[in-house]
This record gives structure tokens, C-alpha cells and sequence, in this order.
């Protein structure tokens, strides 16, 4: 190793020196206290299993469409603990994982997808406000950045598919100095430019407002409470629970990355393990330094790529590129933190920002993503339909999760919805085979992308054949 590079990997181990290994976002002494755990039965007319957005957002729409209707919802650790109280706080309009994943797999749908998800963002805009939910919520947009030639290319290749198919209204195609005027690194080549269909949150705030807004609607919250099982019968639903059971007609079920209770679902979804770091707070110089005036979302556009953005004490999240999967496919704590990764990541942070040296990185952790073929979400129902379930969001799930419950009620009511007509609605992604197929083609997959961002993007076989046949992976 050059001894420039040793030094630069020196400086980056440094900034990682005096990093606390929880997330940022729930190191917060404003956290709220955890409610009681269910003791004893609960009967209710509808159940929501999962304290997460998709749970949350779930009972607060049922309370909405009927403030008679009586909500339980359970949560098995507390509210925002895991995926929505760890991810980067970027709530996207794209209900698809991105307009390029919406328009490969349904191009007949994808311009009615792209109004839902933009009615979605500005439901959950609405719904902040409505309820004075203090999330840091910033309607900035993303810059969808190259940071190799070939990526260039690639951009604006997909901006004249995206004007051709008439989705490009609202975007822009900026060259690299244009886009290094937005933000200031020596890395960037080009941009794609969307100022309205991405806005930045603080993400456990969020969870914790919808809690706070589920409880003033009447929607009765029990956390530490797991549901361990799920039985019917003729007259309605019973959930386990340690310490009691709770009687529902209708149950929906918001576990994403965690065991379903449906048994039969499980095989749709892999977690993958995403890690990220968050930078002391900027000073004036520092954020003088890259610009990034307008506060923009930003993703590289690598296969293995890195997601960024400022907090609202301007620090820098700095998150992605590894996505790790633990073979057997099973979530454990153990998984939360990765050093290597930390280093890596660190690495790379200083690589896109040279300017930045020396500043410190504060946090660093990981959690786990609910991964599907398909990289979007699914749904369905079970037990006769008195059970809905919606899971597979694959890291874009701060937003489309909204839409996800809208889904979930739909179906639990029964009726044909513009939703529920929705081909992404009524169809299911590839399931993953069991092990050690599963590791061993997730291990490939991620070989193959490596490879293809070192040798121009070209995919090999591999890769071809997994998009030819609608699989994938991705974080």
C-alpha cells in the first residue's frame, strides 16, 4: 500500500475512534417511554402486529377511515427500535424502489404507480403537519450521482427512457459542474436531479409522532409485547403473546423483516444487514467547503452504493455499499455492527469529502433489511382474508410503507380498490430457495455487481441471467 493511501486509511480509523456503536437516531434523550406490555386478553375488531412504520401507519389510517373502529397494535421490542428508528431518513414518492425497477417490471402500470406514490409523499407531508409530527421533515429532493464515466452514460441513457416513457417531468440532467456547484466533491461526474419526489426526516421522530398520534386517535399500543402465534377460526383471529392473547376479527401484519406469522410468506423475504455513520456536526466552514446549499438526499450510482445526506444540525450521514447477508437468513443482534464495514465506509466518506479531514465520526451502527426478489413490496392475505400482510420494501419503505397500509386496509375490507387492481398488488416476487442455495447465489450476486461497477458496468452472465428471470439483489 502507497504510503499516501496508508495515511489517508490512518486518518479515516481515527475519525471512527470516538464513534458510539448505537444509531444516531435513537440516541435521544427526547426518546418517549415504552407503553406496557400486553398482560392478560385484548379483544379488538382490528390487530396490527408490528410497531414500525407500516404498523403505525396502518392503525392510524383504520382510525382515520372509521373512528369507531377499536385498534390494537403490538409491538415485540419498542416502537421505532428497529428498521424505522435506524434507516437514513430518505421518504421517497417511488413505490417501486425507483423508477427504473417500477418501469422494468410493470411499464404498463408504472405512470399510475408514479402518481400514487406521489399523492403517498404528499399524504405523509399532510399527514406531519396534521398532527404536528416534529420529524425534521425537508422537501429537498436527491441527486442521483455518477462517480465513474460509465455511470454518466448510464444516467443519461435512463433520463431519455424516463422522457420517452413521459416520467422526466420535473427532472434534471446536470454535467459535473453543475452537479459539483449543488454539492461539493472532486468525485462527481453528473447527476440526476429529482427536487420534488424526495424529502429527508428524522426518522425515529417520525415513528415516535405517528405512536403519539395512534394514541390520541384511541388506537391502544402494547410494546414488549411479541406475537408468537396466530390461529382462526369460525368467528375470528387469537394472537399469543407471553403474557396474554389478543381476539381480532381481522389482523394486519407489519413484521417486514422479521418471521411472518404466516407461515408461507417467509420464503418472499431475506434480511440483508445495511450499515451507516453519522459525522459530528459541520461548522460554517466545513459546510462552506461542499456547498450543498439546498440539502439534498444523495446516492451514487454504483451498484454498491453510498447514501448521504445532512441532518438538521448538519451532520453528514453517510451510509451503504456493504449489504450483508448472514447465512441461514436469520436476524440477530449480533449483526447490528460490522467494524470492517465502519472502516470501509470511513474510507470512502473521506475519499468523496478530502475537505473534511479531520472530522470525527460520532455513531456508527447497522440493521437489517427485508429484502425481496423484486426489491419493491408484496402483499396478500391469509386466514380467509381476515389477515393482510405487506412486507419486501427493501430499504425504500420510509415512504411507501403509507402506501402499504392503504393496501393491507383495502384488502381486509374486501373491495376492489384502484389499489388493489394495482398488478404490483395482486402478484408476488420470485422466492428465495433455501439454504445453502440462498447464501451461495446472494454471494455470487454480490461478486458479480463488485465486478460490474470495476469493469464499466458491463454485467456478466450471471447477472443477466438473474434479470432475466426477475431476480435480484439489493440494498
Amino acid at each position: 500500500m502507497a504510503a499516501g493511501a496508508m495515511n489517508r486509511r490512518t486518518a479515516s480509523l481515527q475519525a471512527l475512534a470516538d464513534a458510539k456503536p448505537v444509531p444516531y437516531w435513537l440516541d435521544d434523550p427526547g426518546r418517549p417511554e415504552p407503553r406496557p406490555a400486553l398482560t392478560g386478553d385484548e379483544r379488538c375488531d382490528l390487530l396490527v402486529v408490528g410497531g414500525g412504520y407500516s404498523g403505525l401507519w396502518t392503525a392510524l389510517i383504520a382510525k382515520e377511515r372509521d373512528p369507531g373502529r377499536e385498534v390494537v397494535l403490538v409491538e415485540g421490542k419498542e416502537i421505532g427500535w428497529a428498521a424505522s428508528g435506524r434507516n437514513g431518513g430518505f421518504c421517497a414518492a417511488s413505490l417501486t424502489h425507483g423508477t427504473a425497477n417500477g418501469l422494468a417490471r410493470w411499464p404498463k402500470e408504472i405512470k399510475k404507480l408514479e402518481e400514487l406514490g406521489a399523492a403517498n409523499l404528499d399524504a405523509i407531508e399532510a399527514a406531519v403537519a396534521r398532527y404536528s409530527i416534529d420529524c425534521d421533515f425537508e422537501r429537498t429532493g436527491e441527486l442521483d450521482v455518477a462517480t465513474q464515466p460509465h455511470q454518466v452514460a448510464e444516467l443519461r441513457e435512463f433520463y431519455e427512457e424516463l422522457r420517452e416513457a413521459g416520467l422526466a417531468d420535473g427532472l434534471e440532467l446536470l454535467d459535473g459542474e453543475a452537479t459539483r456547484e449543488q454539492v461539493g466533491s472532486p468525485t462527481f461526474l453528473g447527476a440526476l436531479y429529482d427536487p420534488d419526489g424526495v424529502a429527508m426526516l428524522h426518522p425515529a421522530k417520525l415513528a415516535w409522532g405517528l405512536k403519539r398520534a395512534c394514541l390520541d386517535l384511541g388506537v391502544r399500543i402494547y410494546e414488549n409485547t411479541p406475537a408468537t402465534a396466530l390461529s382462526s377460526n369460525a368467528t375470528g383471529l387469537a394472537v399469543r403473546t407471553p403474557y396474554g392473547r389478543v381476539f381480532a376479527r381481522y389482523a394486519a401484519l407489519g413484521t417486514n423483516v422479521f418471521p411472518s406469522l404466516v407461515k408461507r410468506v417467509r420464503s418472499y423475504t431475506v434480511p440483508v444487514y445495511d450499515y451507516a455513520l453519522m459525522t459530528e456536526p459541520l461548522s460554517a466552514a466545513q459546510l462552506e467547503s461542499i456547498g450543498w446549499k439546498n440539502r439534498q438526499g444523495l446516492g451514487d450510482s454504483a451498484n454498491q452504493f453510498h447514501y448521504f445526506r445532512l441532518s438538521a444540525d448538519n451532520r453528514i450521514l453517510w451510509g451503504g455499499y456493504d449489504a450483508i447477508y448472514p447465512y441461514g437468513g436469520r436476524v440477530r443482534d449480533e449483526h447490528d455492527h460490522r467494524p470492517e464495514t465502519y472502516a470501509k465506509l470511513a474510507e470512502h466518506f473521506f475519499t468523496c469529502f478530502p475537505q473534511l479531514e479531520g472530522l470525527r465520526f460520532t455513531h456508527a451502527w447497522g440493521g437489517a433489511i427485508d429484502t425481496c426478489s423484486r426489491f419493491s413490496a408484496f402483499f396478500g392475505t391469509a386466514h380467509a382474508g381476515r389477515v393482510a400482510y405487506a412486507a419486501g420494501y427493501t430499504g425504500l419503505g420510509v415512504g411507501a410503507t403509507r402506501f402499504g397500509a392503504d393496501v393491507m386496509l383495502d384488502l381486509l375490507s374486501g373491495e376492489r380498490t384502484e389499489r388493489t387492481e394495482l398488478e404490483m398488488v395482486r402478484t408476488k416476487p420470485l422466492p428465495f430457495p433455501p439454504e445453502p442455495f440462498a447464501y451461495t447465489g446472494i454471494a455470487l450476486t454480490k461478486w458479480s455487481l463488485a465486478r460490474a461497477d470495476d469493469n464499466g458496468g458491463r454485467r456478466n452472465l450471471w447477472l443477466k441471467a438473474m434479470d432475466a428471470v426477475g431476480l435480484g439483489f439489493d440494498s
